[in-house]
Order: C-alpha cells, then sequence, then structure tokens
C-alpha cells in the first residue's frame, strides 16, 4: 500500500467516518480509530466537536493546510451572506476539487498530484498550482497527451460518484466547465459536513 494511501485511510479511521465514501475505506469494516484506545469513544467537548469538523474538511479537500483553511475562512467571513456557506463554496472552488468532481482523478489526493504534473489546463493555460481559485464560467480540460493514462480512464469508469450539477461535463472530450460556487446542501459530500462548528472554532 503507497503512503498516499495509508495516510488518506488513517484519516477514515481516525476520525471513525469513510470520508470519501469509498469501497474500500478500513471504517467499513472498523469503525472505531486506530491504536489500543481505539474502542473507547468518551463524550467529545464542543471544542472536539468543532475540531472534528475541522478536521473532517481538512481532511476530505486533500489535508488543506491550517494556514490555508484559515485565510479561506477571513475570505468568507468578509464576504456577503452565511460565513459556513461562503468557506464551503470556497474550498469548492479549488482547482483539485474541480479536477476530482469532474472525474478526471479517483481521489483527491491523485487530483493534486495530477495538477502539479502539469496535465490540467484552465481555459486554454496550464495551471500547475492545486489551490488555484476558479470562477464561474472557467473551463477545465485534461491536456491531449494526458487523455490516455490509466488514472483518467479509471476515475471516469467508477461508479462511486456522480459529477455534481454545478459543473457541466465532455466526457469524451475531458473538458468541464464550473457553472457556478455551490451551496452546502449541493456539495455531494459521502458523511456529513458542519462548516458551521468550523467557523465557530476560528471565531473562539
Amino acid at each position: 500500500m503507497t503512503k498516499r494511501l495509508q495516510s488518506k485511510y488513517k484519516i477514515d479511521r481516525r476520525l471513525g467516518v469513510n470520508l470519501w465514501g469509498r469501497a474500500k475505506s478500513p471504517v467499513n469494516r472498523r469503525e472505531y480509530g486506530p491504536g489500543q484506545h481505539g474502542q473507547h469513544k468518551g463524550k467529545l467537548t464542543d471544542y472536539g466537536v468543532q475540531l472534528q469538523a475541522k478536521q473532517k474538511i481538512k481532511g476530505y479537500y486533500g489535508n488543506v493546510s491550517e494556514k490555508q483553511l484559515r485565510k479561506y475562512f477571513e475570505e468568507a467571513k468578509r464576504r456577503h451572506g452565511d460565513t459556513s456557506e461562503n468557506l464551503i463554496g470556497i474550498l469548492e472552488t479549488r482547482l483539485d476539487a474541480a479536477v476530482y468532481r469532474l472525474k478526471f482523478a479517483p481521489t483527491v489526493f491523485a487530483s493534486r498530484q495530477f495538477i502539479n504534473h502539469g496535465h490540467i489546463k484552465v481555459n486554454g493555460k496550464r495551471v500547475n498550482i492545486a489551490s488555484y481559485l476558479l470562477k464561474e464560467g472557467d473551463v477545465i480540460e485534461v491536456r491531449e497527451k494526458s487523455k490516455d493514462l490509466a488514472i483518467v480512464l479509471e476515475a471516469l469508469a467508477s461508479t462511486e460518484r456522480e459529477v455534481p450539477d454545478y459543473y457541466e461535463v465532455d466526457e469524451k472530450a475531458l473538458k468541464g466547465t464550473f457553472l457556478r460556487v455551490p451551496k452546502l446542501a449541493d456539495v455531494p459530500y459521502p458523511v456529513q459536513m458542519e462548516p458551521n462548528q468550523v467557523v465557530e472554532l476560528y471565531s473562539r
């Protein structure tokens, strides 16, 4: 098993949820956390609930750094409307999230690596920064030379998830358009996300 898979599964086990809804998740076999104390679940404090909500969101988006998540929170707070909705909206405009949503990569971790290696173009220009933030109407596509890569074909063939309706996708051309910034209810999370708890944690 690769280190990438091990770290991903470790997140699942630690949080006790199948974070990405994958059939191979170890949580499907054992819901408790790793280690000798994994089966002893105490009641979480308010801070513990907020911290776990933050870890779920950070983990789901490929282990977004603390610095980046706090920056997104500050931006979400600055914008009009509900801060927790804004936070999810910002995370969903990340290029690595978009490549994963469009099924051009099997996982968010693979999506980040795929972008870093220069396989993705946005509006016709190569972009190799996974945290690049998309705007409505942006066109994301796999470079011509990369369209036959096994990672892409594997992701497209997966029946574990569907492309959400805030994207328009042409699977043959391996091209997608980001139509709109989604609300929390629009995002196809396999587990319940609580961005409001993250907002409360950062507002302490």
